[in-house]
């Protein structure tokens, strides 16, 4: 298993393709591996494993045809919001992220290449349009409960950065609960007040020559610095009550900023005690939400490779006819062997193709989906595990 992972490590995008049996399905498999992977070395190749599936009427196939499409879709984008959003959670962690993007225990590319049914979800005794609307169901369902889940880490989240932005920040800003003694301030009179000042660096010499004249009533030589920080230092100056705004007014002017705070140590234990209530409950939440991205993630991209898987059937009925009788395949290339590994497979299977049409025309036939340009002699879909990266 870690021998392959390592071989399938740099791939993120797999090809699941499909060819009508030859004389059997297994002689189409060995021809196609033969000329792909043992003669060119062009990809890895794994049978793709699709149980017998209730087939129904054409009519039925060719409108399921574009409602896999739109599921197919639909259900990418839940797996890749479910992986941002783990990646959101972890805060950069990415190491951590990739052991959390596991499929049933196996990394993307191990669950592709050992892709087995999953009986007991998706029950091959009904229809496949009864299949593919249980997928719909439960993907809304997910996509429901990651809008209210993360809505309420985010907003506990956010409420911890503004409290923890306020205690870092600069002078002019952040809360100054943290940088304050009691001994600072004239407590208990009627008369006086200590007011906290933030005086530019560079106009330190200035308020500390001339703030005793700023207005009446200042008390003489009670200037008292607090802390520095790059820009500004932050004073304390005891004045009159009654000339408290006078002297707001004044200050303003000389580019003195005055702090509205009052010393409270009751306020104070409060807000210490909110910060480390929004960080305990974050704490608490991190574990159980992470357990659900998890699970929910793997939940999800089983959906899109059965949905996959789903495609491929409809498909390759609609292509090849009834009985049925294709072989599914998964080819996995590096990125540089693609255009070699294309022409090849065009070669192999252009007999199929009695439109004579271009792979890149707009195809308007029944079991090919209009919504892509992509057309090829045999069936194909493209499936991804580079899912924490946006697809343009």
């Amino acid at each position: 298993m870690e021998m392959l992972d390592s071989k399938l490590k740099d791939i993120t995008e797999f090809w699941l393709i499909s060819a009508p049996g030859e004389k059997t399905c297994a002689q189409t498999w060995e021809n196609m591996n033969n000329v792909t992977s043992k003669q060119n070395n062009l990809s890895i190749n794994f049978k793709f494993h699709i149980p017998d599936l209730k087939v129904g009427t054409l009519d039925v196939l060719v409108g399921l045809s574009d409602d896999l499409a739109k599921l197919d879709g639909y259900v990418e984008i839940i797996v890749r919001k479910i992986a941002h959003y783990m990646g959101d959670v972890m805060e950069g962690e990415t190491d951590k992220l990739h052991e959390s993007l596991l499929v049933n225990g196996y990394s993307m590319a191990s669950y592709l290449t050992k892709f087995q049914w999953d009986l007991a979800k998706y029950s091959t005794n009904q229809p496949i349009k009864n299949i593919s609307d249980f997928i719909a169901k439960q993907m809304t369902q997910i996509e429901s409960d990651l809008k209210a889940r993360s809505a309420a880490y985010n907003n506990l989240k956010g409420n911890l950065q503004i409290l923890e932005k306020k205690s870092t920040g600069s002078l002019l800003t952040r809360n100054l609960s943290d940088l304050v003694k009691k001994e600072d301030f004239v407590l208990g009179s009627d008369y006086l007040i200590t007011i906290l000042i933030v005086v530019p660096r560079s106009l330190q010499k200035d308020f500390l020559e001339n703030y005793e004249t700023i207005c009446d009533m200042i008390i003489p030589r009670s200037a008292k610095e607090i802390i520095q920080d790059n820009d500004n230092i932050l004073y304390a100056v005891t004045v009159f009550r009654k000339v408290l705004d006078e002297f707001k007014l004044h200050a303003r002017e000389k580019k003195f900023i005055v702090r509205d705070f009052v010393y409270n140590e009751e306020e104070m234990a409060a807000g210490k005690t909110e910060i480390s209530k929004l960080a305990s409950d974050k704490k608490k939440q991190f574990g159980p939400l992470v357990r659900w991205l998890r699970v929910n993630f793997s939940e999800s991209y089983t959906a899109y490779i059965h949905v996959k898987a789903l495609r491929v059937y409809v498909e390759s009925v609609l292509r090849y006819g009834l009985p049925v009788n294709f072989q599914p395949m998964l080819l996995a290339a590096p990125k540089k062997n693609h255009k070699k590994l294309r022409d090849v497979l065009n070669q192999m299977y252009m007999h199929l193709d009695n439109s004579g049409t271009s792979n890149m025309d707009l195809m308007d036939i029944p079991g090919v989906s209009s919504s892509t340009a992509e057309y090829f002699p045999y069936v194909f879909y493209r499936i991804y595990t580079d899912i924490t990266t946006a697809r343009h």
